[in-house]
């Protein structure tokens, strides 16, 4: 039995140890909200079990945990700073955390599993999974990523890139970026150069989804067009690229529907 009530009341008491006015730590708690809920529309909409819808969601409460201790000591979303799925891997598991979020220990190989790898480049990295570890492995990478989308809509350029939105509206796309996206791949964050690269990269976490139903998400709310259109791109070259862009994301979500 999961109890998401208690766990959702545990992870709040967590948050108390951090600043709450910090525009980073209240993006992330925002944001692992809503992780769940993007969880529970793509259990729901593929038709899993109850089952595993509850315990999705308790991944989704957890999966960032690891987030605010890195803001606390860099004030930075950069990994290469800090591990954060490593880092709430050892506070939940090797500190005993987790048995405040679930006196059950039945699920932990797959909780465990599923935040260690929720963020890396590609599942091939995490070896050899269980089915149902896979599963919520792909569960927990797609709605951290749905929501992406929605962060990447609603907060300020300034509290994303900490510099002013006119600075990434003249940037360009290096062409590497451009190319991966052509491909359709998704863009290792060590092949970004510029503000505008990470910008793509965000548009290009499409091509990672799994499910269906995660694609409907993205196209019932218009994310991709409504990210696009969020910068006013001032360099010519750019503001082209972008609609290239459109028409290949917009075309590979209507695909995969």
């Amino acid at each position: 039995m999961i109890d998401l009530n208690n766990a959702r009341k545990q992870f709040e008491e967590y948050l108390k140890g951090y600043d709450g006015s910090d525009s980073k730590i209240h993006l992330k708690a925002v944001h692992t909200f809503c992780v769940m809920e993007a969880a529970d529309s793509i259990c729901q909409g593929e038709g899993f079990s109850q089952e595993d819808r509850q315990l999705a969601l308790l991944i989704a409460l957890l999966h960032d945990i690891g987030r605010f201790e890195q803001l606390k000591a860099f004030s930075s979303f950069d990994d290469k700073l800090f591990d954060h799925a490593s880092f709430g891997v050892k506070v939940l598991f090797e500190e005993g955390l987790i048995r405040r979020f679930i006196a059950d220990p039945q699920y932990d190989g797959i909780i465990q599993a599923a935040i260690r790898w929720h963020s890396v480049y590609s599942l091939d990295q995490a070896g050899e999974l269980t089915p149902r570890q896979l599963l919520h492995c792909r569960i927990i990478r797609d709605a951290d990523k749905l929501d992406n989308f929605r962060v990447k809509d609603t907060e300020r350029l300034e509290t994303l890139f900490d510099v002013p939105e006119k600075v990434v509206a003249n940037e360009s796309i290096t062409p590497a970026i451009l190319e991966a996206v052509r491909s359709h791949r998704c863009i290792l964050s060590s092949d970004r150069v510029t503000h505008m690269d990470c910008w793509v990269s965000y548009l290009a976490f499409i091509f990672d989804l799994n499910f269906a139903a995660s694609f409907r998400w993205i196209k019932e709310r218009d994310y991709m067009n409504r990210n696009i259109n969020r910068i006013a791109y001032e360099n010519p070259q750019t503001k082209r690229d972008m609609e290239e862009i459109r028409r290949i994301c917009c075309a590979y979500i209507d695909q995969h529907i």
